[in-house]
């Protein structure tokens, strides 16, 4: 049976090479007679001129339809952005291929399980990065965001007990500064001392 409210439909593909067939089918199955669409990324709603003009032109009692709610955003802060401006200004929220309808009780409580679980995610992986990055640490082997792989301590006391290598020859062999060479051999204070090699 057809809602009595006004439903819009927005469809979004990523790139121009997809089509949006599958959803704008959908949405006029669903009774939209008005869908909007566009071929733009979701990460961002900068540059997405349909989803912004369906925004601003959305009126109280009206239903704003899409197929997915990640048609609408790529991450829940984003949603959650557009559910409250929808909700501001008392337009309602459906998706055709979701238990989404925010002009329900049930749907409105699935669209904010979604958000927990969403943000459960996001602090599992938080926690998991740090929890690697100790462990890391742990063994000498954290090598930081876009930093050269770690120094091989050993390796660095055993050109250098060998004694053919100066710091500045071993730094050059294993590929680091002579810097972190002196660190290895407990004698920062040489680093200024020695010149750099020609």
């Amino acid at each position: 049976m057809p809602s009595p409210m006004p439903l819009y439909g927005y469809a979004r593909v990523s790139t121009t090479d997809q089509d949006l067939g599958l959803q704008e089918a959908a949405l006029r199955a669903a009774g939209c007679d008005v869908i909007r669409t566009e071929k733009k990324s979701g990460t961002t709603r900068e540059g997405r001129t349909e989803l912004a003009t369906l925004l601003d032109f959305l009126r109280a009692g009206d239903t704003l339809v899409v197929t997915r709610v990640d048609r609408l955003a790529r991450s829940i802060g984003d949603l959650q952005d557009v559910v409250r401006a929808l909700k501001a200004k008392g337009v309602a929220l459906r998706a055709t291929e979701q238990p989404i309808d925010t002009s329900t009780a049930a749907g409105k409580a699935f669209l904010d399980m979604l958000g927990l679980f969403a943000e459960f995610e996001t602090n599992l992986r938080r926690e998991r990065q740090m929890e690697g990055i100790a462990a890391a640490k742990a063994r000498g082997v954290y090598k930081g965001k876009g930093r050269k792989p770690t120094i091989d301590a050993a390796e660095v006391q055993r050109l250098h007990a060998e004694g053919k290598l100066g710091p500045a020859a071993i730094a050059k062999r294993l590929g680091i500064g002579r810097a972190s060479v002196y660190r290895v051999l407990g004698k920062p204070e040489a680093i200024k001392a020695e010149p750099a090699p020609g």
